[in-house]
């Protein structure tokens, strides 16, 4: 009775403040939630929706609930996000992100400016970059995406699409990367689409303008850019299966390795770039601090699925003579993983592409001091000269971080082109 009370109390002092909330008595909202994190401008709630966790933030002009109830649980919404139903727990949304009914977002996933999504999509340890749009019944947990320069042209993934981030082997090291962050973040590269009734096998990489036909399953890295690519039929016969072999254990660990050096980018552009932006709205602060906890909660989880992945591959050294060329490079890649986290977690990469960085933030901070505008419509009017400069200062951080890790497992070609 008491924490009903306690409810009725916070919605009270919402409706005063001036939320809509058009039925008060069928929200339930937590004793943990602090009424001054939502704000008084331009938010509803409507029926049935239940807001939970003391890091949760509501900006002006949110609205939850508008086809199905919505629960919130530790989530940080910037202006005018709109989640429409479903459950959504430990998530960063930025201004006018959207999902659509049914939608099941789980921790570490920020969705930037004007991403979203139709009904029933399910997303974990997802990154969606601005504009990048979502169709239906779609599973896209594991992944990073960017491409696209506007509403009007934006990377897509078709519905019924699948991220396959699970392997026969319990692994979960199969993180994607869809586009990249360094000309990702730039906003002016070319929408990559990922054709309906279709899907990745994890970890791959694709690149931008990419076009995957509908119906296909990709299980390859697309290094080239600009391609139509169709999917192969599948042979059909029957082989023996060899668990824990990792025969393709270089391709698997040089892409977790690139997915977590692209992670340390962005989490320079946002310290370096984003912040001053994020510090002109309400509660631009608290939003700032969800994402960078959650880029941090990114690197976390991959470290955590590599170290996973080592100890069975060092496990199943010798089990496979006719494989033990493949031995010493599990040997290596266990006796990495600690280093690995070391490097990701504490290198200096506030140094990385410093020659680089200083001259392009002194551009942005100059910009920002003058009034300026949205972070949106700064980027995409940057110089191209200042933009290049940009992206080889994000390519240089990758590089570096590439570089360190590849010496600490020589035998294998962690990122073969």
């Amino acid at each position: 009775m008491e924490l009903k009370v306690r409810s009725y109390e916070k919605i009270a002092i919402l409706v005063n403040k001036g939320v809509n909330i058009p039925n008060p008595l069928t929200l339930d909202i937590g004793n943990e939630v602090s009424p001054d994190h939502i704000s008084a401008n331009g938010v509803t709630i409507y029926p049935g929706c239940r807001i939970y966790g003391k890091n949760t933030v509501i900006s002006a002009g949110t609205v939850l609930g508008c086809e199905a109830p919505v629960t919130i649980d530790d989530c940080q919404l910037g202006p005018n996000v709109k989640l429409r139903g479903g459950y959504f727990n430990k998530a960063v949304f930025l201004e006018k992100a959207n999902l659509g009914l049914g939608s099941h977002v789980r921790a570490g996933c920020i969705l930037e400016e004007e991403a979203n999504g139709a009904h029933c999509v399910g997303l974990k340890q997802t990154i969606l970059f601005p504009f990048v749009t979502l169709g239906s019944l779609i599973n896209f947990c594991d992944c990073l995406m960017a491409g696209g320069t506007s509403r009007k042209d934006h990377s897509e993934v078709g519905s019924s699409f699948i991220h396959f981030n699970f392997t026969p082997d319990g692994d979960k090291t199969t993180a994607s990367l869809i586009g990249d962050v360094p000309r990702g973040v730039m906003l002016n590269q070319p929408a990559i689409f990922l054709g309906g009734q279709g899907g990745i096998v994890g970890p791959a990489r694709v690149g931008f303008g990419d076009v995957i036909a509908a119906g296909t399953l990709l299980r390859k890295d697309i290094d080239e850019e600009n391609k139509l690519v169709f999917g192969k039929g599948m042979s059909g016969e029957i082989k023996d299966r060899h668990p824990n072999s990792y025969t393709s254990i270089g391709r698997i660990v040089g892409n977790n390795i690139r997915y977590l050096a692209n992670l340390v980018a962005l989490e320079q552009w946002y310290t370096h770039v984003r912040q001053p932006f994020f510090q002109k709205q309400e509660f631009g602060d608290l939003v700032y601090a969800g994402a960078m906890t959650n880029l941090s909660l990114a690197k976390d989880e991959r470290i955590k699925r590599l170290q996973a992945m080592a100890d069975k591959a060092k496990a199943a050294i010798g089990k496979y003579p006719d494989k033990k060329q493949f031995d010493a490079g599990k040997q290596e890649f266990y006796a990495a993983v600690k280093t690995i986290r070391d490097i990701f977690f504490q290198l200096p990469a506030n140094n990385l592409g410093a020659e680089w960085r200083d001259g392009f933030i002194a551009s942005v901070h100059t910009h920002i001091q003058g009034g300026g505008k949205k972070y949106i419509d700064f980027i995409k009017g940057l110089p191209a000269d200042a933009s290049r400069t940009g992206v080889q200062w994000l390519e240089t951080i990758i590089e570096r971080l590439c570089g360190e890790t590849q010496g600490l497992m020589p035998s294998l070609d962690l990122f073969k082109k």
